[in-house]
Protein backbone atom coordinates (compact mmCIF):
# COMPACT_ATOMS: atom_id res chain seq x y z
CA UNK A 1 0.00 0.00 0.00
CA UNK A 2 1.22 3.50 -0.87
CA UNK A 3 0.07 6.42 1.27
CA UNK A 4 0.86 10.06 0.49
CA UNK A 5 0.93 12.36 3.52
CA UNK A 6 0.58 15.98 2.35
CA UNK A 7 -0.52 18.39 5.10
CA UNK A 8 -0.09 22.12 5.57
CA UNK A 9 1.07 23.57 8.89
CA UNK A 10 -1.04 23.40 12.04
CA UNK A 11 -0.57 27.07 12.92
CA UNK A 12 0.88 27.56 16.37
CA UNK A 13 1.54 23.83 16.81
CA UNK A 14 3.25 22.03 13.94
CA UNK A 15 5.01 22.94 10.73
CA UNK A 16 3.88 21.11 7.64
CA UNK A 17 6.91 18.83 7.87
CA UNK A 18 6.26 18.09 11.55
CA UNK A 19 2.61 17.33 10.85
CA UNK A 20 3.61 15.02 8.01
CA UNK A 21 6.13 13.22 10.23
CA UNK A 22 3.57 12.71 13.00
CA UNK A 23 0.79 11.48 10.73
CA UNK A 24 3.18 9.22 8.84
CA UNK A 25 4.40 7.73 12.11
CA UNK A 26 0.83 6.83 12.98
CA UNK A 27 0.32 5.17 9.60
CA UNK A 28 3.51 3.14 10.07
CA UNK A 29 2.28 1.97 13.46
CA UNK A 30 -0.46 0.06 11.64
CA UNK A 31 0.87 -0.42 8.11
CA UNK A 32 4.49 -1.26 8.79
CA UNK A 33 5.17 -2.35 5.20
CA UNK A 34 3.43 0.56 3.50
CA UNK A 35 5.26 2.96 1.22
CA UNK A 36 4.71 6.35 2.83
CA UNK A 37 5.57 9.48 0.87
CA UNK A 38 5.68 12.70 2.90
CA UNK A 39 5.00 15.85 0.88
CA UNK A 40 4.39 18.89 3.11
CA UNK A 41 2.42 21.47 1.12
CA UNK A 42 1.41 25.13 1.55
CA UNK A 43 -0.69 27.71 -0.29
CA UNK A 44 1.71 30.63 -0.65
CA UNK A 45 1.45 31.88 2.93
CA UNK A 46 3.42 30.91 5.99
CA UNK A 47 5.07 27.54 5.48
CA UNK A 48 5.72 27.94 1.75
CA UNK A 49 9.50 28.13 2.15
CA UNK A 50 9.44 25.18 4.55
CA UNK A 51 7.49 23.11 2.00
CA UNK A 52 10.04 23.97 -0.68
CA UNK A 53 12.93 23.02 1.61
CA UNK A 54 11.27 19.70 2.43
CA UNK A 55 11.10 19.10 -1.35
CA UNK A 56 14.83 19.62 -1.79
CA UNK A 57 15.34 23.37 -1.99
CA UNK A 58 18.22 24.84 0.01
CA UNK A 59 17.27 26.98 2.98
CA UNK A 60 18.83 30.46 2.95
CA UNK A 61 18.44 33.39 5.31
CA UNK A 62 18.81 37.12 4.74
CA UNK A 63 18.99 40.18 6.94
CA UNK A 64 15.98 42.33 6.05
CA UNK A 65 13.90 45.18 7.42
CA UNK A 66 11.05 43.71 9.44
CA UNK A 67 7.50 45.03 9.15
CA UNK A 68 8.32 47.92 11.50
CA UNK A 69 11.76 48.53 9.97
CA UNK A 70 13.69 46.75 12.72
CA UNK A 71 16.42 44.27 11.78
CA UNK A 72 14.96 40.87 11.02
CA UNK A 73 16.08 37.51 9.61
CA UNK A 74 13.93 36.16 6.79
CA UNK A 75 14.09 32.75 5.16
CA UNK A 76 13.95 31.94 1.47
CA UNK A 77 14.55 28.75 -0.50
CA UNK A 78 16.81 28.22 -3.50
CA UNK A 79 17.18 25.44 -6.05
CA UNK A 80 19.27 26.24 -9.09
CA UNK A 81 18.09 29.57 -10.42
CA UNK A 82 14.63 29.32 -8.79
CA UNK A 83 13.96 30.96 -5.43
CA UNK A 84 10.91 30.85 -3.20
CA UNK A 85 10.45 34.06 -1.21
CA UNK A 86 7.79 34.09 1.47
CA UNK A 87 6.34 37.48 2.35
CA UNK A 88 5.11 36.11 5.68
CA UNK A 89 8.71 35.40 6.71
CA UNK A 90 9.98 38.89 5.88
CA UNK A 91 6.97 41.17 6.35
CA UNK A 92 4.32 39.09 8.06
CA UNK A 93 2.16 39.54 11.12
CA UNK A 94 4.22 36.96 12.97
CA UNK A 95 7.35 39.05 12.32
CA UNK A 96 5.97 42.07 14.18
CA UNK A 97 8.09 42.77 17.26
CA UNK A 98 5.10 44.18 19.14
CA UNK A 99 1.44 44.75 18.42
CA UNK A 100 -0.13 45.59 15.05
CA UNK A 101 0.96 48.74 13.23
CA UNK A 102 -1.69 49.17 10.53
CA UNK A 103 -0.55 52.61 9.38
CA UNK A 104 3.21 52.21 9.62
CA UNK A 105 3.96 48.56 8.82
CA UNK A 106 5.96 48.03 5.64
CA UNK A 107 6.64 45.39 3.02
CA UNK A 108 10.21 46.68 2.55
CA UNK A 109 11.73 43.51 3.98
CA UNK A 110 10.20 41.47 1.18
CA UNK A 111 12.08 43.63 -1.32
CA UNK A 112 15.24 43.03 0.73
CA UNK A 113 14.60 39.26 0.58
CA UNK A 114 14.13 39.37 -3.20
CA UNK A 115 17.44 41.18 -3.56
CA UNK A 116 19.11 38.52 -1.44
CA UNK A 117 17.64 35.85 -3.72
CA UNK A 118 18.96 37.70 -6.76
CA UNK A 119 22.39 37.91 -5.13
CA UNK A 120 22.23 34.12 -4.66
CA UNK A 121 21.70 33.64 -8.40
CA UNK A 122 17.92 33.43 -8.67
CA UNK A 123 16.39 34.46 -11.97
CA UNK A 124 12.97 32.99 -11.37
CA UNK A 125 11.24 33.95 -8.15
CA UNK A 126 8.08 32.51 -6.67
CA UNK A 127 6.72 35.14 -4.30
CA UNK A 128 4.36 33.67 -1.73
CA UNK A 129 1.79 36.25 -0.64
CA UNK A 130 -0.07 35.79 2.62
CA UNK A 131 -0.02 36.82 6.26
CA UNK A 132 1.27 40.34 5.62
CA UNK A 133 1.43 42.92 8.40
CA UNK A 134 1.23 45.97 6.12
CA UNK A 135 -1.20 47.78 3.86
CA UNK A 136 1.27 49.79 1.80
CA UNK A 137 0.37 48.72 -1.73
CA UNK A 138 3.80 47.17 -2.09
CA UNK A 139 5.43 50.59 -1.82
CA UNK A 140 7.85 49.20 0.75
CA UNK A 141 8.64 46.28 -1.55
CA UNK A 142 9.69 48.77 -4.23
CA UNK A 143 11.84 50.72 -1.77
CA UNK A 144 13.57 47.49 -0.80
CA UNK A 145 14.30 46.96 -4.50
CA UNK A 146 15.81 50.42 -4.95
CA UNK A 147 12.93 52.82 -5.62
CA UNK A 148 12.49 56.12 -3.77
CA UNK A 149 9.19 57.56 -2.58
CA UNK A 150 9.34 61.35 -2.23
CA UNK A 151 7.08 64.08 -0.87
CA UNK A 152 6.59 67.57 -2.31
CA UNK A 153 9.88 68.79 -0.81
CA UNK A 154 11.84 65.87 -2.27
CA UNK A 155 12.28 64.15 1.08
CA UNK A 156 11.84 60.42 1.38
CA UNK A 157 8.60 59.18 2.88
CA UNK A 158 8.62 57.09 6.03
CA UNK A 159 7.54 53.47 5.88
CA UNK A 160 3.90 52.47 5.92
CA UNK A 161 0.73 52.87 3.94
CA UNK A 162 -0.49 56.02 5.66
CA UNK A 163 2.48 58.10 4.50
CA UNK A 164 1.52 57.48 0.86
CA UNK A 165 -1.10 60.22 1.25
CA UNK A 166 1.85 62.66 0.98
CA UNK A 167 3.44 60.98 -2.02
CA UNK A 168 4.45 63.38 -4.80
CA UNK A 169 7.01 61.42 -6.82
CA UNK A 170 8.19 57.84 -7.28
CA UNK A 171 11.80 57.61 -8.48
CA UNK A 172 12.31 54.25 -10.16
CA UNK A 173 15.80 54.97 -11.51
CA UNK A 174 17.43 53.00 -8.72
CA UNK A 175 15.43 49.80 -9.17
CA UNK A 176 17.66 46.75 -9.28
CA UNK A 177 18.42 46.19 -13.00
CA UNK A 178 18.29 42.40 -12.54
CA UNK A 179 14.53 42.66 -12.13
CA UNK A 180 14.15 43.14 -15.89
CA UNK A 181 15.50 39.65 -16.60
CA UNK A 182 13.83 37.92 -13.65
CA UNK A 183 10.52 36.10 -13.94
CA UNK A 184 8.11 36.52 -11.05
CA UNK A 185 5.20 34.28 -10.12
CA UNK A 186 2.80 35.37 -7.39
CA UNK A 187 1.57 32.44 -5.32
CA UNK A 188 -1.69 33.89 -4.04
CA UNK A 189 -5.30 32.77 -3.86
CA UNK A 190 -6.65 36.21 -2.90
CA UNK A 191 -8.54 37.75 -5.82
CA UNK A 192 -9.31 41.15 -4.27
CA UNK A 193 -8.47 44.39 -6.13
CA UNK A 194 -6.30 47.02 -4.50
CA UNK A 195 -8.95 49.69 -3.82
CA UNK A 196 -12.57 50.03 -2.77
CA UNK A 197 -14.97 47.96 -0.72
CA UNK A 198 -13.22 44.70 -1.68
CA UNK A 199 -9.78 46.24 -1.59
CA UNK A 200 -6.72 45.59 0.53
CA UNK A 201 -7.57 48.16 3.21
CA UNK A 202 -11.29 47.44 3.49
CA UNK A 203 -11.10 43.65 3.60
CA UNK A 204 -7.76 42.92 5.24
CA UNK A 205 -6.96 46.13 7.12
CA UNK A 206 -9.13 45.25 10.14
CA UNK A 207 -7.27 41.93 10.47
CA UNK A 208 -4.08 43.99 10.86
CA UNK A 209 -5.54 46.25 13.53
CA UNK A 210 -6.97 49.06 11.41
CA UNK A 211 -10.00 50.95 12.72
CA UNK A 212 -12.77 52.01 10.30
CA UNK A 213 -11.24 55.49 10.13
CA UNK A 214 -7.81 54.04 9.43
CA UNK A 215 -9.24 51.81 6.71
CA UNK A 216 -10.56 54.90 4.92
CA UNK A 217 -7.23 56.65 5.45
CA UNK A 218 -5.28 53.74 4.00
CA UNK A 219 -7.59 53.30 1.01
CA UNK A 220 -7.19 56.97 0.10
CA UNK A 221 -3.42 56.74 0.51
CA UNK A 222 -3.28 53.69 -1.76
CA UNK A 223 -5.33 55.56 -4.37
CA UNK A 224 -2.74 58.34 -4.23
CA UNK A 225 0.03 55.77 -4.72
CA UNK A 226 -1.68 54.43 -7.85
CA UNK A 227 -2.20 57.94 -9.22
CA UNK A 228 1.46 58.93 -8.82
CA UNK A 229 2.84 55.60 -9.99
CA UNK A 230 0.66 55.79 -13.09
CA UNK A 231 2.75 58.73 -14.30
CA UNK A 232 6.13 57.02 -14.13
CA UNK A 233 5.72 53.26 -14.31
CA UNK A 234 5.10 52.85 -18.02
CA UNK A 235 2.17 50.59 -17.22
CA UNK A 236 -1.56 51.05 -16.75
CA UNK A 237 -1.38 51.16 -12.98
CA UNK A 238 -4.97 52.27 -12.60
CA UNK A 239 -6.10 49.25 -14.59
CA UNK A 240 -3.77 46.89 -12.77
CA UNK A 241 -5.06 48.14 -9.42
CA UNK A 242 -8.42 46.66 -10.35
CA UNK A 243 -7.01 43.28 -11.31
CA UNK A 244 -7.79 40.19 -9.20
CA UNK A 245 -4.97 39.72 -6.72
CA UNK A 246 -3.81 43.34 -6.72
CA UNK A 247 -5.04 43.59 -3.13
CA UNK A 248 -3.12 40.50 -1.99
CA UNK A 249 -0.74 40.98 0.96
CA UNK A 250 -1.80 44.54 1.64
CA UNK A 251 -1.37 45.49 -2.01
CA UNK A 252 2.02 43.88 -2.63
CA UNK A 253 0.22 42.04 -5.41
CA UNK A 254 -0.39 45.39 -7.13
CA UNK A 255 3.26 46.49 -7.00
CA UNK A 256 4.41 43.10 -8.29
CA UNK A 257 1.92 43.18 -11.17
CA UNK A 258 2.73 46.79 -12.07
CA UNK A 259 6.52 46.91 -11.68
CA UNK A 260 7.78 43.33 -11.70
CA UNK A 261 5.65 41.99 -14.54
CA UNK A 262 4.50 39.23 -12.22
CA UNK A 263 1.93 36.59 -13.07
CA UNK A 264 -0.54 35.53 -10.38
CA UNK A 265 -1.37 31.88 -9.95
CA UNK A 266 -3.10 29.79 -7.31
CA UNK A 267 -0.76 29.59 -4.34
CA UNK A 268 -1.57 25.97 -3.75
CA UNK A 269 -1.04 25.02 -7.39
CA UNK A 270 2.34 26.75 -7.50
CA UNK A 271 3.55 25.01 -4.35
CA UNK A 272 2.09 21.66 -5.43
CA UNK A 273 4.17 21.86 -8.60
CA UNK A 274 7.31 22.83 -6.70
CA UNK A 275 7.01 19.85 -4.35
CA UNK A 276 5.89 17.34 -7.01
CA UNK A 277 2.52 16.47 -5.51
CA UNK A 278 1.02 14.96 -8.68
CA UNK A 279 4.02 12.67 -9.13
CA UNK A 280 3.74 11.57 -5.51
CA UNK A 281 0.04 10.74 -5.91
CA UNK A 282 0.65 8.49 -8.93
CA UNK A 283 -0.14 4.93 -7.93
CA UNK A 284 -1.12 5.86 -4.39
CA UNK A 285 -3.85 4.04 -2.47
CA UNK A 286 -4.68 6.96 -0.17
CA UNK A 287 -3.73 10.55 0.55
CA UNK A 288 -3.82 12.22 3.96
CA UNK A 289 -3.80 16.00 4.15
CA UNK A 290 -4.67 18.51 6.85
CA UNK A 291 -4.20 21.85 8.59
CA UNK A 292 -5.08 23.47 11.89
CA UNK A 293 -8.70 24.26 11.05
CA UNK A 294 -11.02 22.89 8.40
CA UNK A 295 -13.60 25.60 7.77
CA UNK A 296 -15.19 27.67 5.02
CA UNK A 297 -11.81 29.20 4.13
CA UNK A 298 -10.53 25.71 3.44
CA UNK A 299 -13.06 25.36 0.64
CA UNK A 300 -11.79 28.57 -0.99
CA UNK A 301 -8.51 27.05 -2.16
CA UNK A 302 -6.57 26.25 1.00
CA UNK A 303 -4.15 23.34 1.02
CA UNK A 304 -6.43 20.47 2.18
CA UNK A 305 -9.03 21.23 -0.47
CA UNK A 306 -6.30 21.46 -3.09
CA UNK A 307 -4.80 18.12 -2.06
CA UNK A 308 -8.24 16.51 -2.07
CA UNK A 309 -8.91 17.81 -5.58
CA UNK A 310 -5.54 16.61 -6.83
CA UNK A 311 -6.10 13.22 -5.21
CA UNK A 312 -9.55 12.93 -6.76
CA UNK A 313 -8.09 13.69 -10.19
CA UNK A 314 -5.58 10.89 -9.58
CA UNK A 315 -8.32 8.48 -8.46
CA UNK A 316 -6.99 8.43 -4.91
CA UNK A 317 -9.26 8.78 -1.83
CA UNK A 318 -8.27 11.72 0.38
CA UNK A 319 -8.49 11.88 4.16
CA UNK A 320 -7.92 14.87 6.39
CA UNK A 321 -6.42 15.39 9.83
CA UNK A 322 -7.10 18.76 11.44
CA UNK A 323 -6.95 20.50 14.77
CA UNK A 324 -10.66 21.22 14.55
CA UNK A 325 -13.34 20.84 11.89
CA UNK A 326 -16.15 23.35 11.37
CA UNK A 327 -17.41 21.65 8.20
CA UNK A 328 -20.55 19.55 8.20
CA UNK A 329 -20.82 16.20 6.45
CA UNK A 330 -22.08 17.76 3.23
CA UNK A 331 -19.26 20.28 3.02
CA UNK A 332 -16.66 17.62 3.75
CA UNK A 333 -18.07 15.37 1.03
CA UNK A 334 -18.22 18.26 -1.45
CA UNK A 335 -14.56 19.05 -0.70
CA UNK A 336 -13.66 15.47 -1.58
CA UNK A 337 -12.71 14.09 1.85
CA UNK A 338 -13.40 10.41 2.46
CA UNK A 339 -12.99 11.06 6.20
CA UNK A 340 -11.96 13.81 8.58
CA UNK A 341 -10.24 13.22 11.92
CA UNK A 342 -10.14 16.23 14.27
CA UNK A 343 -7.63 16.35 17.12
CA UNK A 344 -10.24 18.08 19.29
CA UNK A 345 -12.25 14.87 19.23
CA UNK A 346 -9.40 13.30 21.19
CA UNK A 347 -8.60 16.32 23.37
CA UNK A 348 -11.30 19.01 23.67
CA UNK A 349 -9.07 21.48 25.56
CA UNK A 350 -7.57 23.67 22.78
CA UNK A 351 -4.46 24.51 24.81
CA UNK A 352 -3.69 20.85 25.48
CA UNK A 353 -4.59 19.95 21.91
CA UNK A 354 -2.04 22.44 20.56
CA UNK A 355 0.59 21.42 23.08
CA UNK A 356 0.22 17.72 22.29
CA UNK A 357 -0.52 18.15 18.58
CA UNK A 358 2.24 15.82 17.39
CA UNK A 359 1.09 12.90 19.53
CA UNK A 360 -2.55 13.47 18.63
CA UNK A 361 -1.73 13.74 14.92
CA UNK A 362 0.10 10.41 15.17
CA UNK A 363 -3.00 8.93 16.79
CA UNK A 364 -5.11 10.30 13.94
CA UNK A 365 -2.76 8.80 11.36
CA UNK A 366 -2.99 5.48 13.16
CA UNK A 367 -6.79 5.60 13.11
CA UNK A 368 -6.98 6.33 9.40
CA UNK A 369 -4.47 3.56 8.73
CA UNK A 370 -6.59 1.08 10.69
CA UNK A 371 -9.48 1.75 8.34
CA UNK A 372 -7.24 1.64 5.28
CA UNK A 373 -6.11 -1.79 6.42
CA UNK A 374 -9.70 -3.01 6.29
CA UNK A 375 -9.84 -2.74 2.50
CA UNK A 376 -7.55 -4.21 -0.18
CA UNK A 377 -4.64 -2.08 -1.40
CA UNK A 378 -5.41 -0.50 -4.75
CA UNK A 379 -9.12 -0.92 -4.15
CA UNK A 380 -9.86 2.70 -4.92
CA UNK A 381 -12.94 4.49 -3.67
CA UNK A 382 -13.15 5.69 -0.11
CA UNK A 383 -13.09 4.00 3.24
CA UNK A 384 -16.58 5.19 3.97
CA UNK A 385 -18.78 8.24 3.96
CA UNK A 386 -17.42 11.45 5.58
CA UNK A 387 -17.76 11.29 9.33
CA UNK A 388 -16.33 12.75 12.49
CA UNK A 389 -13.32 11.21 14.20
CA UNK A 390 -15.41 9.92 17.10
CA UNK A 391 -17.55 8.06 14.57
CA UNK A 392 -14.44 6.57 12.98
CA UNK A 393 -13.01 5.39 16.28
CA UNK A 394 -13.49 1.62 16.67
Amino acid sequence: MKVVVAPDKFKGSLTGAQAADAIAAGVRDVLADAEIVEVPVADGGEGTVAAAVAAGFELRTAAVAGPTGADHQAAFALRGSTAVVELASASGLDALPGGPDPLGATSRGTGDAIRAALDAGAREIVLGLGGSASTDGGAGLLVGLGARLLDESGAGLPDGGASLARLACVDLSGLDPRLVTTRFTLAADVDNPLLGVRGAAAVFGPQKGATPAQVSQLDAALARFVEVLDRVAGADCSGLAGQPGAGAAGGVGFAALALLGARRRSGFQVVAELVGLDAALAGADAAITGEGSLDEQTLGGKTPAGVAAAATDAGVPAHAVCGRSLLDDGARAAAGFASVVALTDYEPDPAVCMRDAAGLARRAGREIAQHLAERPAGGGGTIGSPRRAKELTP
